[in-house]
């Protein structure tokens, strides 16, 4: 690897580069807290809902407060990183491959938080910093960068993180800002990476590097090079933030034998109670039919193995040690695969490793698992609707769900368990999505992600599954709705979800607080039926307590007060001169509404002959206290309006139509009308997942359409279709469009257990080779 320009370098050469590179980055911490701030102001002027806009707010004052910690404590730990790398948290290390440990949920959360920024960066500087590591490797005369060295990325990362965490700033403030810091941050770290690359240089140390001697080391395939030739693909090390994985697209190819369920077309039946019986899967249905495969395959193995309890939730037991030398060795050759790479040459040494992997295993259990686990994942890399560059990152998932499977025997009997949701989630997104979208989408580097990250940490078991999931349902949250046009549907979807929300609880409280005051019908009416909409409008376009809100709550208490008796010659001159300000604040909330001049000149003309009635009136009097404990009541409305309302809504297609505007021509907005669907469609319909894809026919079009977002409350569901056609869905709708069959799931059966039937025909046809 050296060449013949190469020179002997002086001594503690190394140790004075990684000096240079920590000084470098020591204004990391500025930088980023300078774009943090940034972020948290702009975030504080977007619109959205009140919960969205007060914890903005919060992030916002608490970063202002401990943005002079923050600081200080990078930079002091940064500079300790290189001269006391021992003192590093071991939340950086990959963990022992085989070893089962337990770990602090937060542990686990700031891990995964570090290795997703490590990753980020990696994908930036990959080339400059396989140079580096390269000739630190020559220089020290050692195989791989010590786990706390500040080269790695990772080491960075921890130290930004832990020291956002320790100052007292939470993670959902950094996961507010860490995108818009991180471009900033990889441009510095890419920099450094290259000063320090030109020192060495600069110094005699392999200023040519030479590839052959590591390409000849590369067994799991063709290495990932850039033009020049002159950086390698990297290698080991265990650590899946590694700079040679590679993302890329894909070629098209055949896939093997599979056969996966088949979407649905037909309409459905229901039977005289309303429920499905066909065309789709209800999923109390789906779960059944899940529960079915798992049962049918436990008899199969118990009957093969006696005494085996198959399926049975079990305590944590390692693997044998031969089967965990095996899996780590396994491991770390499937890690190398990259999204270029063929997928059938990635199917045939999958099946190799496999074999391999079963003659270590010790026990019948062993093996059965091993067996079972392979024929799933040759089902999954045979769908030939998930792209291929994506079949590979599922194929890096196989080792890490052997480990899960051996360790916990319910993931052959539980469809909720989390290593199967991930696989299902991720699968049931990217099957409706064409080869040449995903390539290179922010899906796919997602899921690629979500693996390097599981590949990190294997003695967590199922628990990074299970947070990997959840990061993985929030990314899809933001993707789904990255589009300019879906962005700006769901921003006033949702306002029109909370507006229509707030006006009911809104109603509510003024019914509650006007139960025993003497209040006339028409102007009771008045304010439940339309002044409740004004503050409920006046409260999402301005927020609860700003001041235009306000100013209208008080109307309400003027109108009452103005309504009631006034037997002396004082209030009704003051009645007089305040009633033209009091009707024009009444017709500027109407007008805040967007109703009519003449449906507001109708309300006015009510509330005057209404008045006037009331100006000679004998009636009784409102107590002034009771007003003004009113007043105090309708300011503070926000403080007594919980999010916990499960009243369902009723919402006008036309209002929202005239909400969105002309430039959502292309939206079909489906609220209200049509049948009753039943209980059970619209439990359904409220745990639909998104990302998932359906046949949609509506007004005698058939489109197939995404689940793409879901408002705060559940009561409305947006879809695009590939065409880019939008349906925006009321619940209850929605509910009915499944129960008609107008709305079909693409896919029966969740992904993994289209997987576990395929391999229980395979071994219902051969059951020797469970232990073969």
């Amino acid at each position: 690897m050296v060449t013949s320009r190469s020179v002997t370098p002086p001594p503690g050469l190394a140790r004075q580069a990684r000096e240079r590179f920590v000084m470098e980055m020591d204004g990391a911490a500025a930088a980023m807290a300078a774009a943090a701030q940034e972020r948290l102001v702009a975030l504080t002027q977007l619109p959205g809902t009140a919960k969205e806009m007060q914890e903005r707010m919060q992030a916002f004052q608490a970063f202002q407060q401990l943005r002079a910690a923050w600081v200080p404590g990078v930079r002091q730990t940064w500079r300790k990183a290189w001269t006391q790398p021992h003192t590093t948290h071991g939340h950086m290390d990959g963990g022992t491959v085989g070893t089962l440990t337990l770990i602090e949920d937060d542990e686990v959360e700031t891990r995964i938080q570090v290795s997703r920024l490590a990753l980020a960066l990696t994908h930036t500087v990959t080339w400059e910093l396989n140079d580096l590591r390269l000739r630190v490797q020559h220089l020290e005369k050692i195989s791989e960068l010590a786990p706390h060295d500040v080269f790695r990325p990772e080491v960075l990362a921890g130290v930004l993180i832990e020291q956002w965490l320790a100052c007292g700033l939470t993670r959902e403030s950094w996961e507010l800002v860490q995108d818009h810091m991180r471009a900033g941050l990889a441009k510095r770290l890419l920099l450094a990476y290259h000063h320090a690359n030109e020192f060495l240089i600069q110094q005699g140390v392999l200023p040519e590097i030479d590839l052959k001697p590591l390409l000849k080391r590369s067994t799991a395939g063709a290495p990932t090079t850039r033009p020049s030739d002159k950086v390698p693909r990297a290698e080991g090390g265990g650590n899946a933030t590694g700079a040679g994985m590679a993302a890329g697209g894909a070629s098209a190819v055949k896939a093997e034998a599979g056969q996966p369920g088949q979407a649905s077309g037909a309409g459905a039946r229901t039977d005289a109670e309303g429920h499905a019986t066909a065309g789709h899967m209800p999923p109390s249905r789906a779960l059944q039919r899940a529960q079915g495969v798992f049962g049918q395959l436990k008899r199969l193995v118990t009957e093969k193995i006696s005494g085996l309890p198959f399926g049975a939730p079990a305590a944590a037991v390692a693997p044998s040690p031969a089967l965990a030398e095996a899996l780590q060795h396994s491991s770390e050759l499937i890690s190398q695969y990259a999204a270029s790479e063929d997928i059938e040459a990635i199917h045939a040494r999958l099946r190799q490793q496999s074999a391999a992997i079963k003659s270590k295993a010790s026990t019948a259990s062993e093996k059965a698992t091993v067996e079972i686990v392979a024929l799933m994942f040759q089902s999954i890399l045979s769908e030939e609707r998930i792209p291929a560059g994506v079949r590979v990152w599922f194929a890096r998932l196989q080792m890490p769900v052997l480990r899960v499977a051996l360790a916990e025997p319910e993931f052959f009997s539980a469809p909720n368990h989390p290593a199967r949701q991930l696989i299902d989630r991720m699968g049931s997104c990217v099957m409706g999505f064409d080869a040449g979208v995903i390539g290179g989408s922010a899906l796919e580097t997602e899921i690629r992600r979500v693996v390097q990250v599981i590949e990190q940490y294997p003695e967590t078991g199922s628990k990074v599954f299970q947070l990997v999931l959840g990061e993985f349902q929030k990314f899809l949250a933001g993707f789904l709705t990255d589009k300019d046009l879906t962005r700006r549907v769901v921003s006033v979807a949702q306002q029109v979800e909370q507006k229509e929300t707030l006006a009911i609880q809104y109603t509510i409280e003024l019914r509650n607080m006007l139960n025993s005051v003497p209040v006339r019908e028409e102007i009771r009416e008045f304010l439940f039926k339309v002044w409740a909409e004004v503050l409920a409008m006046a409260a999402v376009r301005h927020g609860a307590q700003h001041e235009d809100t306000l100013s209208l709550k008080r109307v309400a208490t003027d109108l009452l007060w103005t309504a009631s008796a006034k037997p002396n010659r004082q209030d009704r001159a003051q009645v007089v001169k305040q009633l033209p300000q009091l009707l024009q604040r009444l017709r500027t909330g109407m007008s805040l509404l967007g109703l009519s001049a003449d449906a507001q000149e109708a309300h006015i003309k009510a509330i005057s002959d209404t008045l006037a009635d009331a100006f000679m009136s004998r009636t009784e009097l409102i107590p002034q206290s009771q007003l003004d404990d009113m007043a105090r009541r309708l300011a503070n409305l926000a403080d007594v309006v919980g999010e916990a309302t499960t009243e369902e809504i009723q919402l006008d297609s036309g209002s929202i139509e005239a909400m969105l505007g002309l430039e959502f021509a292309r939206i079909d907005v489906i609220a209200e009308g049509g049948s009753h669907p039943s209980d059970a469609m619209l439990a359904w319909a409220r745990e639909l997942q998104l990302g998932s894809w359906f046949k949609l026919d509506h007004n005698n079009e058939v489109r197939q359409a995404q689940l793409v977002w879901r408002s705060d409350r559940g009561q409305l569901h947006l879809f695009v279709a590939a065409d880019g056609r939008t349906c925006l869905f009321q619940v209850r709708r929605l509910a009915a469009y499944l129960q008609a069959g107008l709305l079909v799931p693409a896919e029966e059966d969740a992904l993994t257990v289209r997987a576990t039937r395929d391999a229980l025909a395979k071994l219902d046809a051969n059951p020797d080779r469970l232990l073969r």
